[in-house]
């Protein structure tokens, strides 16, 4: 009996530990990579099953719709296919994209993955706060950070309203919310997605930050049931697990919501970030360096793919 219990235990862990393959197994059915695609996707490792995640004390469970690719390869995808700087993975633990997609297609979309040690955030206003008057709030915040926006350059950012109204996953002790916004630049607006999940833990919240366009959200509302339940924190480091004494957050959940929708970055920079459709720039709190960068980019990549407006 001991035999076969500790041949099953071997067998859980096997199937329980991370699966890395190249990209020609990853998509093995894809013909159309263009030779200037196969080199750049040729140096990322995309994983599923057990990620282990130190720095958030968790793992997370990459099943088979779904890949990570690692902080390294996070950057790869960030600054060297999508354009940005490279300050922008400095705190990424990695990146989920869905199955179907690869980081260099027009109508790829991913999430990246972070987790902020703030401690325990309290849950108790999530049946009683009013995201209406949030909303109200979080629109007259970013209105009026948009005057030292011009001053500096940057466009204009109008949120619309909730693209997906907050919602609270009690049993995953998951919020997810999305915003639609407005980008203006010398007149052309240009709306896009701020769709992002919260899986909160003793230590702190998990943290989705989905980069896709408005056109995507349907995708990304059907993935999420998926995505709230795919983190796993180390023993007694589980939201359930939080006792007296603990760090507790300085915000609630309105807070975090709040903080997601720029409130944060306003009070460090002043600044959101730009949107730009090609480089799916949604929502990552960095700046994108336009002119010369894109067009390297839409030479590289786009081929005779046309880009999503």
């Amino acid at each position: 009996m001991k035999r076969y219990f500790a041949a099953a235990i071997l067998l859980a862990m096997a199937a329980g530990t991370a699966d890395s393959r190249p990209y020609q197994e990853m998509f093995p059915n894809r013909t159309d990579f263009s030779e200037q695609e196969k080199p750049v996707l040729q140096k990322l490792d995309f994983q599923q099953g057990a990620i282990r995640l130190p720095a958030a004390r968790a793992t997370l469970n990459v099943p088979d719709g779904f890949y990570y690719l690692s902080p390294e390869d996070t950057k790869t995808v960030l600054v060297d296919i999508w354009g940005n700087p490279p300050g922008a993975a400095a705190d990424a633990l990695g990146m989920l994209f869905p199955a179907q997609y690869s980081p260099t297609d027009v109508g790829s979309w991913g999430s990246v993955v972070e987790f902020s040690a703030d401690g325990y955030v309290s849950d108790a206003d999530a049946a009683t706060i009013d995201y209406d008057e949030l909303l109200q709030n979080i629109k007259d915040s970013i209105s009026e950070s948009n005057t030292e926006r011009q001053k500096q350059g940057f466009p204009t950012v109008t949120l619309v309203g909730w693209a997906s109204a907050p919602h609270y996953d009690q049993s995953a002790h998951a919020l997810h919310w999305a915003r639609d916004l407005v980008f203006n630049e010398n007149g052309n607006t240009q709306h896009t997605l701020n769709y992002s999940v919260r899986t909160l833990g003793r230590e702190g919240v998990f943290q989705f930050d989905f980069v896709a366009g408005l056109e995507q959200l349907k995708e990304i509302e059907t993935a999420v049931p998926t995505v709230t339940k795919l983190v796993q924190f180390d023993k007694g480091m589980a939201y359930s697990d939080h006792v007296d004494g603990d760090k507790i957050a300085a915000y609630g959940m309105a807070g975090m919501i709040a903080a997601g929708a720029g409130a944060k970055v306003a009070a460090k920079i002043g600044l959101l970030a730009i949107a730009a459709a090609f480089l799916k720039k949604a929502w990552i709190l960095v700046f994108v360096v336009f002119g010369g960068a894109v067009g390297l980019v839409k030479k590289l990549f786009t081929g005779n793919k046309t880009p999503n407006a």
